[in-house]
């Protein structure tokens, strides 16, 4: 939803040192609605973010214990946090706090003192862009098909080596029909879990996990880790997937699922089939390319009644 963000409440994690400021903040953005928790310094705020993650971040550049830039940077390293939008309060007019804050990955910035209506308009701002974005699986709070297109074409752009994964669950109609879409939502947020984990252990900082929709998500990565990042996806996706299976299915290792047509089916556990396609060995040029590729490897995957990885192999004839 393009504006869905400011109605239901937004809250608002104001960082400054100046009591007075944050003061000032909180009755201009409180009346229109905004729930405003606040820190005094980048390490509160941090420490903030972590137990309650707000959906837009006012960070005063220069603060005690850790400025702006320092948290801004932080947060961005973070694959949950990265997409909180943050708005840098600058005290001095000074083009130099603008640049290192915008470099440091502030999404916009205001000079004090600043206008309340010009805060509010900024606030507001931030919070769409991001909502649009995002478009965000409220599930998993992954970055959605936006973010996803934008992603890959970038680094198209910038012609580096490229391995985009496409992963998806096996069976999973199935386990959603018998156990419900409760059952069903947590094996997706388990499954996103899974992935976030993976590529922490196994892939670097600039990865990017997005999450298509349904139980379809995608990790864009460096060629070269590729294949650990899957073996990891893997390793942990099967150890811990029967965890969501009532006891008497764990034990028998299957479910006894009734189809459409009311014909008993024995349904073997979930599992998760990955698609990898990379740019090693031909170029890839767009999107359509790389997920038509995809479909095609994806569809080999399925025929394995077990989790396991492909790679595009295949090299121009």
């Amino acid at each position: 939803a393009g504006g869905g963000m400011t109605k239901k409440t937004a809250t608002v994690l104001v960082t400054d040192d100046d009591p007075d400021l944050r003061d000032i903040l909180r009755s201009i953005l409180e009346p229109q609605g905004f729930h405003v928790f606040e820190a005094g310094d980048g390490e509160a705020a941090l420490e903030a973010i972590r137990t309650r993650r707000p959906d837009l971040l006012i960070l005063d550049y220069s603060m005690p214990r850790l400025d702006g830039p320092s948290v801004c940077r932080t947060l961005k390293q973070d694959l949950l946090l990265r997409h909180i939008p943050v708005i840098m309060l600058t005290g001095r007019g000074e083009v130099q706090d603008k640049v290192a804050g915008i470099d440091a990955g502030a999404d916009d910035y205001l000079v004090k003192p600043f206008e309340p209506q010009e805060l509010l308009a900024r606030v507001r701002m931030a919070l769409r862009r991001t909502a649009q974005e995002l478009e965000a699986n409220p599930l998993t709070t992954l970055p959605g098909n936006v973010s996803i297109e934008k992603e890959i074409e970038s680094r198209l752009a910038a012609k580096e080596p490229i391995a985009v994964c496409y992963a998806d669950l096996d069976r999973f109609k199935a386990f959603n029909d018998h156990y419900g879409f409760e059952r069903g939502d947590q094996a997706i947020k388990h499954t996103a879990q899974v992935l976030l984990d993976a590529v922490k252990h196994c892939g670097q900082r600039s990865d990017f996990i997005g999450h298509i929709g349904g139980d379809d998500f995608i990790v864009v990565a460096s060629p070269e880790r590729a294949d650990a990042i899957c073996q990891d996806i893997i390793r942990q996706f099967d150890a811990t997937i029967p965890t969501l299976y009532d006891e008497e299915d764990q034990a028998k290792g299957f479910l006894l699922h009734t189809d459409r047509q009311g014909n008993p089916l024995k349904v073997g556990f979930l599992t998760i089939s990955i698609a990898v396609v990379t740019n090693l060995e031909r170029p890839l040029t767009h999107l359509g390319q790389i997920a038509a590729i995809g479909a095609e490897l994806k569809s080999y995957a399925k025929r394995f009644d077990k989790s396991l990885y492909v790679k595009d192999q295949r090299k121009i004839p």
